[in-house]
């Protein structure tokens, strides 16, 4: 990409288009579309063939997606099969039609068997059964990853596909019933220690493992894949490294500076068991994480509390 390209940030407000479009611009590029959704209604097929045709984007990012933690999969799966393949199927081939240079699409490490071999390599994909708590929102970014590689073989496009871990950072969803875990973690210890509650719930047992990847390194690794790397074979973006929700728990919780007890309640449900990526790739391709996991929850907490209505 030249610093004067014209790039296309699809979902430019959420947590990955908005880390993407900041490290953008802290590398110098000048000319970045930005559309909210009352500007540009991505799930209107109709909408997007003519931004495409009238804005001519050279580039594409493409982080537009309905997302949400356990319980949102849960109880609205058709929304979120419904919803993300529409986005996609709409940005995708609005892209082809109107012969961009290059789009990256996001993924999700959803994507791969609830009981894959770990760490998981990006030829586990189609492996094995999928966790059922997020499946709908799983066939759906399977789906993308097959249209960019079907659109290369059949069309000679060049779109990647980019399979990030459990992402965290500045505008994440920091609601109780949509939210992911470090979000709703933060949330339910700061307001524990506001309100000098004894104790706090938490969901499942604590075992099951989870990676963390600070937005703002996957944004880096985004723009870095973007201006380097032409394949369809999807890359897993993460650090290598996983932690237990616990011990996530006891992290969040020092941070915050909760002082009160943890009460795990079974009844609730884990997940999968664990879930880290195989990075080889990604170290291959020159590209590896920067932000340890205590710095960026530091960070992301002092960013909570500095959103009006918060403090």
């Amino acid at each position: 990409m030249e610093k004067t390209s014209k790039i296309y940030v699809a979902g430019h407000r959420g947590l990955v288009g908005s880390a993407i479009v900041r490290s953008l611009e802290s590398a110098g590029y000048t000319n970045i579309i930005k559309k909210t959704r009352d500007e540009l209604n991505l799930l209107d097929q109709k909408a997007v063939t003519e931004f495409f045709a009238t804005e001519k984007p050279e580039y594409i990012f493409d982080a537009a997606a309905k997302v949400g933690g356990i319980l949102a999969n849960k109880e609205h799966p058709a929304d979120f099969i419904y919803q993300n393949l529409v986005i996609q199927n709409n940005i995708i081939h609005g892209a082809h039609q109107s012969g961009v240079t290059k789009l990256c699409f996001l993924g999700s490490s959803c994507i791969y068997p609830k009981l894959a071999p770990q760490p998981i390599k990006e030829e586990y994909l189609l492996s094995g059964p999928l966790e059922p708590s997020n499946a709908a929102y799983a066939i759906a970014k399977i789906a993308g990853i097959m249209m960019c590689q079907s659109y290369n073989k059949q069309y000679g496009t060049n779109f990647i596909s980019l399979m990030p871990t459990n992402l965290y950072g500045p505008n994440d969803n920091f609601d109780l019933e949509s939210s992911h875990v470090l979000p709703a973690l933060i949330r339910k210890f700061h307001e524990a220690k506001e309100t000098n509650s004894p104790t706090v719930s938490m969901w499942g047992t604590g075992s099951p493992m989870r990676e963390f990847l600070h937005v703002d390194d996957l944004a880096d690794a985004a723009v870095h894949l973007m201006n380097t790397y032409n394949d369809s074979e999807i890359v897993n973006v993460g650090t290598g490294e996983d932690v237990t929700i616990k011990e996530l728990a006891e992290l969040v919780r020092d941070i915050v500076g909760y002082k009160g007890e943890l009460v795990w309640d079974s009844e609730k449900p884990d997940g999968t068991p664990r879930k880290l990526l195989d990075v080889s790739k990604l170290h291959s391709l020159g590209w590896k994480h920067k932000i340890a996991l205590h710095e960026g929850i530091k960070e992301t907490y002092n960013w909570y509390l500095a959103q009006d209505g918060l403090k």
